[in-house]
């Protein structure tokens, strides 16, 4: 008997295989890709088909008329011949069949006597079947042929299944709650960053607002970092290509690279990532084993070509702004290191209030030995290494193969975004490869030279992406020390605009990050402008408020006023802004 898992699992497969059929009927001349169950549901691909949702209400009612024709599913094993003579007008199921291998069982799901699909199934008997599954369709969008974008794009249906109709509901009100939270309508909405085709995808442009926050945590991280021993540097956006060529990215990272630009007899690239530089200045001087170890640390500007189907808003970008640091130390260092490390990602997450997490040891894949660079041996040594930090460490990971850097293996921290994306966050990764390829050294206390190891880390990874995650975490509803406005002032009338500058002036002078509105609307229609813009702390100020030097304070989710002493007010925002209270 099938789990239930595997039982929604059939019935998903079952149900694309009739929403291929109602889309056929609809539309003759459309062509079939292919058409998998997915976690909340399944899709199927479409070539030569054009709609909107305006179009799902009659597709929907077609899926349901198949349905209700109590329709049988039949699975038939053919010859390549019969099979590519039987798809001869479905060219994207010849190419699936000409693919396989000479040896593979070829099997074709009837459904009913008019449709037909290539499939290995397994499917219900009959549609009948089918009649208490819950669904709906959610959105249509583009997608390439085999996820190539060498190849055409193709039209995709997504559509929610379920066989319980109450986790249709959960799932279609999680919808809603995601469709709240995404960051790119809370970026829009205020006023943090924007996209514009005319500057390039995925290159982001940071607003005033967004400015702000962006300065408030890289001012945050890089005082962690300071008081954890870390020095800061600035290196250049771009390298010479011989610096990656020396590096291996040339090698191994070329395809996520910008063109190199020839100039001068020279050629030139976007850095990727920041290694290379920082290799650099750690060979810039000598160094003795009492130096070590030593943390290099940079608010970095990177650039890498992601694909145009991959980029999401801030979440994956082609311009990004890196919380980068490498840290150069010996062998005997590593565990103390690494653990400093973790702590300070442990740390960091607790002040962002962050549950849903867990680290992953990502190793190389063995089988594609070709992707990575380095000897057995020394691969082997790295991930035992960070195997067992992790396992001292208490902490609940899992292994990734396939998922390690090109130059060494790597803890990752993956983080569930409160819109379900499972992202990664932080990263340290340990690394003997590239002290090799620049030939870096230290004198040891035998007076010898050797090299040392260096750890690569992101604590808030890109400044975006944790802009991104912070964003839907809190529904736009930002900390105070985050808000780019902390506090609103409000006038009642034209009279009071004198007071309301001083008080002003006074939180300005404080560092807290004030704005005044002076305009003639009305107060109602500038205390709902400033709650759409989820400012902390509303300042009313009106004739009384001017003649008793208080002021009136609405507090971010409340409706209520409540009067108080400016110097009161100023040191419970200050407190807050210091304690980086959530």
């Amino acid at each position: 008997m099938l789990e239930e898992n595997e039982k929604q699992q059939m019935y998903r497969h079952s149900m694309s295989h009739v929403l291929a059929k109602a889309i056929k009927e609809l539309y003759p001349n459309v062509k079939l890709a292919i058409g998998p169950a997915i976690d909340n549901g399944f899709y199927y691909d479409f070539d030569n088909l054009t709609i909107s949702q305006e179009d799902f209400p009659k597709i929907e009612e077609k899926m349901k008329e198949i349905i209700a024709r109590n329709e049988d599913f039949t699975r038939d094993e053919v010859s390549r011949e019969t099979a590519l003579e039987l798809f001869k007008d479905e060219p994207y199921k010849v190419e699936l069949i000409k693919d396989l291998p000479n040896d593979a069982v070829i099997s074709v799901y009837h459904t009913g006597s008019d449709f037909y699909d290539l499939c290995r199934g397994p499917h219900v008997d009959n549609t009948k079947f089918l009649r208490g599954f819950s669904f709906k369709l959610n959105r249509v969008n583009g997608a390439y042929w085999r996820g190539s974008e060498k190849n055409k794009m193709l039209t995709r249906i997504y559509v929610y299944g379920f066989l319980n109709k109450d986790d249709l509901k959960e799932c279609l009100r999680l919808e809603e709650e995601a469709k709240e939270r995404d960051h790119r309508k809370l970026g829009k909405d205020l006023n943090i960053f924007m996209f514009n085709e005319l500057i390039g995808k995925g290159l982001p442009v940071y607003l005033p607002n967004g400015f702000t926050i962006r300065k408030a945590l890289s001012d945050y991280i890089v005082d962690k970092e300071l008081a954890q021993g870390y020095q800061h540097v600035i290196t250049p956006s771009l390298g010479n290509v011989n610096l990656y060529k020396t590096s291996g990215h040339w090698d191994h990272y070329k395809e996520y690279m910008f063109p190199a630009m020839e100039l001068d007899d020279e050629a030139y690239v976007l850095r990727p990532m920041n290694c290379p530089h920082h290799m650099l200045i750690y060979k810039n001087f000598q160094h003795s084993y009492r130096d070590l170890p030593l943390r290099i640390a940079e608010i970095a500007n990177d650039f890498r070509f992601e694909t145009s189907g991959t980029l999401c808003g801030l979440e994956r970008v082609r311009a990004f702004t890196q919380n980068d640091s490498h840290i150069f130390c010996r062998p005997d260092q590593i565990k103390e290191e690494v653990e400093g490390v973790i702590k300070l990602i442990l740390d960091v997450y607790k002040d962002f209030g962050l549950k849903n997490y867990k680290f992953r040891l990502s190793l190389r894949d063995k089988n594609n030995a070709e992707k990575y660079f380095g000897n057995d041996g020394l691969w082997e040594k790295s991930e035992s290494a960070l195997r067992e930090i992790l396992s001292n460490s208490g902490a609940e990971y899992y292994e990734a193969e396939g998922e390690a850097a090109f130059y060494g293996p790597k803890i990752d921290v993956q983080v569930k975004s409160a819109i379900g994306h499972d992202i990664t966050l932080s990263t340290v990764q340990l690394d003997y490869q590239l002290p090799e390829k620049f030939e870096l050294e230290y004198i040891d206390e035998h007076n010898e030279r050797v090299r040392p190891v260096v750890i690569h880390r992101a604590i808030l990874g890109s400044l975006d992406r944790s802009l991104a995650f912070i964003l839907e975490e809190t529904k736009g509803i930002l900390p105070v020390w985050l808000s780019p406005v902390q506090v609103k002032i409000l006038t009642v009338s034209e009279k009071n605009d004198d007071y309301a500058k001083s008080v002003y002036t006074n939180l300005k002078l404080s560092k807290i990050r004030a704005e005044l509105d002076l305009s003639n609307e009305s107060v109602g229609k500038k205390i709902r402008s400033a709650v759409l813009n989820k400012i902390p702390y509303i300042l009313v100020l009106g004739d009384k408020e001017m003649a008793e030097n208080t002021i009136a304070v609405r507090e971010r989710g409340s409706k209520d006023t409540t009067t108080m002493e400016l110097s009161e007010f100023k040191q419970k925002v200050l407190k807050q802004i210091e304690n980086k209270n959530l």
